[in-house]
């Protein structure tokens, strides 16, 4: 947290800086034209919610910045890091793009900086959506500060939608973008940043940039997965197919792991398959099934009753199969054909049949429940890990029942998808191996003490990350919390020269993005 002194010394120094803004202050809106040269902007600087863009949906890190810029337009993103930028080596002023704030570290604040509100920008700019004909797929050109879920409900007014997706939707197209975007689609399409044609981005000298894989292409490869590093993504063309309207939505149990993993691997690999795959751990969980009854129906109740987890490590598998309505004859047809190929504990078989966009925003509707609970604006300390396929036994048979004795507040995912769906031009960096596992311990801590302390949870993802280190797992973290660039330089390994090289073409100053701490920013030290 920075001193007070400070944070009015930098709002001094913006309304010197940024002459002529429009200032939104608790009492009015008040037009103050300081000297010639004054920057316009279409929307407004504020000061009066700097706290509230000073945390995240992790809620463990607080940086308050100086200013809060709501833009009206992308022109008001580049003449703030343009005026940044120009303000050179000796101003401490860095810019962070904030999206729907679901950054689990303060990667999306700045100490003392300019927090860009970015879905402001969603709101003043309009999503197309382009039909395509016979030479062109459709797509939809969205603004970077727009919700997954709103691009979802304008792109199905069409009969489309996009081919990839996050589990939880009510976050922005920018944010996910500047990391990967991952959920049980992936192993088909690739992360969101593999549906990407076209982006526009603002880099860190001010300049708006439009680029593609044919056009400024080492920028559109650098800023995808580029952890906001090159630029702030303030438009991106998505790729779009037919949506379908219903979705059969299945769940099994498996107490074997080895089959666990060797039925992922084989469906993620078939030809024809599930549209959706992803997989859950449970540990010392009791009444498994008793939850799902409220929504989801056993195909044989009769056994279901029977079924005892025994405080057992259980597997569950996750599976969907997208249909229309005329279609529900042939959909149960495909889907006996593959369930029937599977080892699943049988009398663990539950489905339901909802619509597309009911599963879609599935994640939703639990954080509604959640926050009327007061358990969503907790704490979130998660953990998310790239393991390669060649280990994952024996990150499972460490981890699950030794490391970890409970599901530890949260979820834990872990399904496979395939490295030939992720373009290797893009900055992400993932294991180099054919098949992958996403293993996420979406944990929460809800109090300040005991099993569900954030210092409980931090142990126990500290005890995982040593033993991968330790056992040579070859794991990549996703969303990682590094906080030294020495981190991020073993991260990056061999393609660390590309990223820095990138990062002094279109950020020279380390203005963008300082919650990453990846590159610190260029500056002297200045006498108060």
């Amino acid at each position: 947290m920075v001193k007070a002194s400070m944070v009015c010394y930098l709002k001094l120094l913006l309304l010197l800086a940024l002459g002529g803004v429009t200032m939104h202050v608790p009492d009015a809106d008040v037009l103050a034209p300081l000297g010639p040269g004054a920057l316009r902007l279409h929307g407004h600087l504020s000061f009066h919610d700097v706290a509230a863009v000073a945390r995240d949906f992790g809620n463990r890190c607080s940086l308050l910045p100086a200013a809060v810029l709501h833009p009206g337009s992308v022109s008001d993103i580049a003449a703030a890091v343009q005026r940044v930028f120009q303000l050179g080596e000796r101003s401490p002023l860095t810019v962070a793009a904030r999206g729907h704030g679901h950054s689990l570290l303060g990667q999306s604040q700045t100490a003392g900086g300019i927090v860009v509100k970015m879905e402001s920008l969603g709101g003043n700019a309009r999503m197309q959506v382009h039909n395509g004909d016979g030479a062109t797929t459709p797509y939809v050109d969205a603004p970077g500060g727009e919700l997954w879920i709103n691009v979802l409900h304008e792109t199905l007014k069409h009969g489309l939608a996009p081919r990839s997706w996050t589990d939880y939707l009510h976050l922005t197209v920018g944010g996910t973008l500047s990391n990967a975007g991952v959920s049980g689609q992936a192993f088909r399409h690739g992360p969101q940043i593999s549906n990407v044609n076209q982006l526009e981005i603002v880099t860190g000298r001010g300049d708006v940039v439009t680029c593609s894989p044919e056009e400024n292409s080492d920028l559109f490869y650098g800023a995808l997965g580029g952890l906001g590093q090159f630029g702030i993504i303030t438009r991106a063309r998505i790729a779009l197919q037919p949506a379908p309207k219903m979705v059969r939505w299945i769940r099994v149990l498996y107490s074997d792991f080895a089959s666990f993993t060797e039925d992922q691997e084989a469906l993620i690999s078939a030809e024809k398959t599930f549209d959706y795959i992803e997989g859950f751990v449970t540990i010392n969980r009791t009444g498994i099934l008793n939850n799902w009854r409220t929504s989801f129906k056993p195909q044989d109740p009769v056994q279901a009753s029977h079924f005892q987890s025994d405080g057992r490590v259980l597997y569950c598998l996750e599976m969907t199969k997208n249909f229309n309505d005329d279609e529900a004859d042939i959909m149960e047809q495909e889907v006996g054909v593959l369930l029937s190929r599977l080892r699943y504990i049988q009398s663990t078989l539950f489905h339901t049949d909802v619509t597309y966009l009911e599963f879609l925003d599935r994640v939703h509707s639990s954080e509604l429940k959640l926050r009327a609970q007061g358990l969503w604006e907790v704490p979130h300390p998660w953990l998310n890990l790239l393991i390669p396929r060649s280990t994952i036994h024996k990150f499972a048979s460490e981890v699950f029942g030794k490391i970890l004795k409970d599901s530890n507040n949260g979820p834990i995912l872990l399904y496979p998808v395939n490295r030939a769906k992720w373009d290797n031009k893009t900055s992400v960096v993932i294991p180099d191996e054919e098949i992958f596992y996403l293993v996420g311990f979406l944990s929460s801590a809800p109090s300040l003490s005991g099993h569900g302390s954030v210092e409980h949870a931090v142990n126990l993802n500290n005890k995982i990350v040593d033993f991968c280190e330790k056992a040579n797992v070859g794991m990549k973290q996703y969303l990682a919390p590094y906080t030294t660039q020495q981190q991020w330089k073993a991260h990056f390994g061999a393609r660390w020269e590309t990223f820095e090289r990138r990062k002094h073409m279109y950020d020279p100053l380390a203005i963008l993005a300082p919650g990453q701490r990846i590159f610190p920013k260029a500056s002297l030290p200045m006498s108060l």
